[in-house]
């Protein structure tokens, strides 16, 4: 069968691999749709932590169940989506319920090789039920589980500013997640046609643009003079996550989703004097999955509206390069398997 496979940074080539074979605890499915996120971009960069070459990349996956060795719930030709982040189910994470930080935790497309092939094995203990769900938004439930995880760390409270550092696909699910937890949402972006997408399509009452000299006084005045009490960085960029601990309230809660290589730098006696809470949120639990599977069969998000550009499987090495330009104004790309 065909993979796409990320050779080095910068580099990727269509190549033959062995088709997976059925075996006991996996499940067989055929790849329909394969959403592009901001880890397939840092590890074709080269910038992506956890991360080795050559690698099939891809987690964000519409796929159609083919067959398993004993799944009965599930039947051939159903649509489905899985957890793509694999746990031992014995570390301490795993015994706490706390899956999705596993202390062996294999993320599929990151530590093993990942959806952009035909067919692929998964355990099937991750598979989750398409309930009807079309393959855009199925290929968007992993990405949006993303958010509403970071959201839940962040134990957000009706009313709260909510600042979300970074407009993209991971910035955009926090921020519907956030609004339908009551709060007050702030969005934080370079880029004005995102802002302008936060404002037109998801009805962020509040955007700011990083590169205005006044920040700190925008958020000011949004909030009345006390600053955001929850900070969600959804950048991955560390000029970004270092910034914005100027941006919390005293007694706020700074949620880092975005990742990067580099070591964060913060004033001691500013971070202190706040009593501020730092803390990382790293993907997603299936508790998360169901939630985010919920709000879109009753309509409450609609994360088609972030598909912005369309491939087919064949035309992804020609376009992959142009997703990291700016310019080109991508919010997500989403690949077809013919």
């Amino acid at each position: 069968m065909k993979a796409l496979v990320c050779t080095t940074p910068g580099q990727f080539a269509y190549q033959q691999v062995q088709e997976p074979a059925l075996t006991p605890g996996r499940a067989i499915l055929k790849i329909k749709q394969i959403g592009i996120c901001g880890t397939d971009l840092h590890a074709f960069e080269g910038t992506q932590p956890y991360f080795s070459y050559p690698r099939i990349l891809g987690h964000e996956l519409a796929t159609e169940f083919v067959e398993a060795d004993s799944a009965p719930d599930f039947q051939p030709g159903e649509s489905v989506t899985f957890i793509p982040y694999f746990n031992c189910g014995h570390c301490i994470a795993c015994r706490s319920g706390k899956t999705n930080c596993c202390v062996t935790l294999q993320v599929s497309g990151i530590h093993i090789d990942g959806g952009m092939v035909e067919y692929l094995s998964v355990p099937t203990s991750s598979l989750i039920h398409g309930e009807g769900l079309t393959y855009d938004q199925l290929a968007l439930v992993e990405p949006l589980a993303i958010g509403a995880h970071g959201v839940r760390r962040a134990q957000v409270q009706e009313g709260e500013f909510v600042l979300v550092v970074g407009a993209g696909p991971i910035g955009l699910g926090i921020m519907q997640f956030a609004q339908l937890a009551g709060t007050k949402v702030i969005a934080l972006d370079l880029n004005e046609k995102r802002l302008s997408f936060c404002r037109q399509i998801l009805s962020v009452a509040h955007t700011i643009n990083a590169g205005d000299a006044d920040v700190v006084e925008q958020l000011r005045t949004i909030t009345n003079g006390d600053m955001p009490t929850v900070v969600l960085d959804a950048t991955g960029s560390l000029r970004a996550i270092n910034t914005a601990f100027s941006y919390l309230a005293h007694g706020g809660r700074y949620v880092l989703v975005g990742l990067q290589k580099g070591d964060i730098s913060v004033s001691h006696p500013e971070f202190h004097k706040r009593e501020a809470t730092l803390m990382s949120s790293r993907n997603a639990t299936r508790a998360d999955f169901e939630q985010v599977i919920a709000s879109l069969k009753t309509g409450k998000i609609d994360p088609t509206t972030y598909i912005s550009h369309r491939v087919g499987f064949d035309q992804v090495n020609d376009e992959f390069a142009n997703w990291l330009n700016p310019a080109n104004g991508v919010i997500k790309a989403m690949v077809t398997m013919a």
